[in-house]
């Protein structure tokens, strides 16, 4: 294999781009922060840029991860930023209403109760989806709407606040060094992808999402199957929010996880799986969770304006999708071969037309 075809084959990698681009931006913040790629110790705990945009891109990993198992079954769900604030306000409130913040029993009920809050909203998107056949996008829109009015009955239009430390530790504690949050994260991206790629279930997942009714005609049950991954997809958006509140010791119904959605469905985008549904990558979502994150962080370290970060982090996504075009590449990199035939071809002999009389031999 020459050097060129090597260079080829490695640029055809779906993930190279969504690399690049994202190598490509933390090359950007060295000249505006000389110290960016550093890391240091301090207290027994890393420091450093990489490692808080590990940190806060924690969340959006996790919502992404279960965003692309629904995008791979021909769905989307909206739900996830509520369903985020639920949560968080279920959570809080509940250890706020203890004598005792710090007793352990008392916030693992706490954690448990938001996550079977957010399992079940994810059961009842599956069930909308799945078994009364209502568009994704209209059926996890009634509790992306309708959650955060919930969230803000549970903590009754107020910022809750709270003071646990074991609580503390799910989004904002260290262990070994490093961010808790970090060691959640990877413990469910291995999760997924063990279930995934080394189980029937990705195969089954992507079959759905090619084609729901031929996979039901061959026996895959495709409702249950889009009903499981709506639930998981949840459960994940709940962890989220265990990260969010966690990290700020407050549960915001208004503001936690919002417009976590469109990042998420960004993020899977740029990590290669498409939204018609049928084959996903895990580690394409990953890589683009920490593009948007970074993303982020950059529009701060080279001081965008404000009122103008959006359109910058929408121009920069534009570019990433057009540098992961087939289409885009080679109408502008590619060159443009000979549209005539080749010569060094001999030009086939005309058949013979279908109507003309076959000739006849006469015996003499």
């Amino acid at each position: 294999m020459t050097t060129t075809s090597r260079w080829r084959a490695l640029t055809h990698h779906h993930l190279f781009w969504p690399v690049a681009v994202l190598i490509a931006l933390l090359l950007v913040n060295v000249p505006f922060t000389p110290d960016f790629f550093s890391i240091r110790m301090t207290d027994g705990h890393l420091y450093g840029s990489l490692v808080s945009i590990v940190l806060f891109g924690s969340p959006l990993i996790l919502v992404a991860v279960g965003m692309t198992l629904v995008i791979a079954t021909g769905g989307i769900d909206l739900s996830v930023g509520a369903v985020v604030a639920i949560t968080g306000a279920l959570t809080c409130s509940y250890i706020s209403d203890q004598a005792d913040q710090n007793t352990l029993s008392a916030v693992f009920l706490a954690m448990g109760i938001g996550l079977v809050a957010a399992v079940v909203c994810g059961l009842w998107n599956g069930f909308l989806v799945a078994r009364m056949g209502i568009q994704p996008i209209i059926a996890t829109l009634i509790i992306m709407v309708a959650g955060r009015g919930v969230a803000q009955l549970i903590t009754d239009g107020q910022i809750i606040t709270i003071n646990s430390e074991p609580y503390k530790l799910i989004g904002g504690g260290y262990w070994l060094t490093l961010p808790f949050s970090v060691f959640v994260v990877a413990a469910v991206v291995a999760i997924t992808v063990a279930l995934t790629r080394r189980t029937a279930l990705g195969l089954l997942v992507e079959s759905v999402g090619g084609n729901a009714e031929a996979s039901r005609l061959v026996g895959i049950r495709s409702t249950r199957i889009k009903i499981m991954v709506y639930m998981f997809c949840a459960l994940c958006a709940g962890i989220a929010g265990l990260m969010i509140s966690s990290n700020t010791s407050a549960a915001d119904g208004n503001n936690a996880g919002l417009w976590i959605e469109l990042d998420a469905i960004l993020a899977v985008v740029i990590g290669g799986t498409s939204l018609l549904g049928g084959r996903f990558s895990i580690g394409g979502t990953v890589v683009g969770a920490l593009v948007i994150q970074t993303l982020t962080t950059t529009i701060y370290t080279i001081g965008v304006p404000t009122q103008t970060n959006l359109v910058f982090k929408a121009a920069v996504v534009i570019v990433v999708c057009l540098l992961q075009s087939p289409k885009f590449r080679a109408k502008v990199f590619g060159a443009k071969g000979p549209k005539g035939p080749r010569q060094d071809v001999a030009p086939a002999e005309p058949a013979p037309a279908a109507d003309a009389a076959p000739k006849m031999e006469v015996s003499r």
